[in-house]
């Protein structure tokens, strides 16, 4: 019998994996990343106090667009690199979320990049 294989699984064992060797710090926090089918989250999380320290989304106020597309997921980048800029952080650890760095998950960390976050 042929196993079908669970995409969603695979995705949590893989950030399971990178997770165990990245962590945010509130120096230089982690910038995960979660897209569903219609939209794209980011969040700036500080892993020693467990806390997140700024977030954006596709379902934002102030965002204007589609999420479920490479525009809108760099606005999505954009927007937080604006929020880190007003708490004061400059550089941040990229955890992709076991996704492929590729079209939405790339758009989001160029647009963040351009938006004055390094990493």
């Amino acid at each position: 019998m042929v196993k079908k294989l669970d995409r969603a699984a695979a995705r949590a064992k893989r950030h399971t994996r990178v997770r165990a060797k990245i962590s945010g710090t509130p120096e230089c926090p982690r910038l995960n990343v979660f897209r569903s089918a219609k939209h794209i989250y980011a969040q700036l999380i500080d892993d020693v106090n467990g806390v997140t320290l700024a977030s954006a989304s596709s379902l934002s106020k102030d965002f204007e667009g589609n999420g479920g597309n490479k525009e809108g997921a760099k606005k999505v980048g954009e927007l937080i690199a604006k929020h880190a800029a007003e708490k004061g952080i400059s550089e941040v650890v990229f955890d992709r979320g076991g996704y492929l760095y590729h079209g939405r998950v790339k758009e989001l960390a160029e647009g963040a990049r351009e938006g004055g976050l390094k990493f």
